[in-house]
């Protein structure tokens, strides 16, 4: 079965509408909220994003507000891609929105490049999360940010008991923990560098960037050059 097969089964309609819902209440959870903070520190005003397994869309829902001049949404269920248009459209407004129900990694040179990518549990979710984020990076024109599950003996054994059980009811969906090491060095290997990580217990979140093409963060800016823009900053 495809990645995308499998993903349908286990993102489907009613999953979606009940993730849109915890948003709507809530907002973005912990882990979405730390890939945000890092993101905001660095100049976003009038770039493009490219969300890879957006889900419905939180990412580029969030970051509406901070001036991204147009937003991509690839998606490998059609049931959460549907949810991430109606939720996002309004928000954008004449902004450019494009969304793909596509499995990123067998679509990657297709795909235009953007600023800022981001892949939010996503790797967890694919089984060759090197070749996926050597897609991305290839992207990548400034930032890349993703989360993943924290390499530790409670994560692998939360993993298997989760994919016994998928298995045991036939569904051909699996998670995966892969190596931070081997994922940090195809993106070396792209030339990004990284330029922060948080993470909880359960997960890390790690953002990239690619050296000088983009200026110094926000926070250096206050710090060093008060009453001037990041664009100011850059030059």
């Amino acid at each position: 079965m495809s990645f995308c097969c499998a993903a349908e089964r286990q993102f489907g309609r009613e999953s979606a509408e009940r993730d849109l819902r915890r948003y709507r209440r809530r907002g973005a959870d912990a882990v979405t909220k730390l890939m945000l903070a890092q993101l905001r520190r660095w100049p976003l005003k009038n770039k493009q994003l490219l969300n890879i397994g957006g889900g419905i869309g939180v990412i580029n829902a969030e970051l509406a507000a901070d001036g991204i001049a147009g937003t991509t949404l690839v998606e490998a269920s059609s049931a959460y891609l549907d949810v991430a248009r109606r939720e996002l459209q309004s928000r954008y407004g004449a902004r450019s929105t494009e969304f793909l129900l596509a499995d990123f990694a067998r679509i990657s040179d297709t795909v235009a490049d953007a600023d800022v990518i981001t892949l939010d549990r996503v790797v967890c979710c694919y089984p060759d999360a090197e070749g996926l984020l050597r897609g991305a990076a290839a992207r990548t024109r400034q930032l890349l940010a993703f989360s993943y599950p924290q390499d530790r003996w409670y994560m692998r054994m939360i993993t298997a008991i989760q994919n016994f059980f998928r298995w045991m009811k036939g569904n051909a969906f699996r998670t995966f923990v892969h190596s931070p090491q081997q994922m940090s060095a195809v993106l070396e290997r792209a030339e990004l560098v990284r330029a922060g990580t948080q993470g909880t217990l359960v997960w890390a979140v790690d953002l990239y960037r690619r050296e000088g093409d983009i200026p110094q963060t926000l926070d250096e800016g206050d710090a060093g050059h008060r009453g001037k823009s990041p664009h100011d900053q850059a030059g």
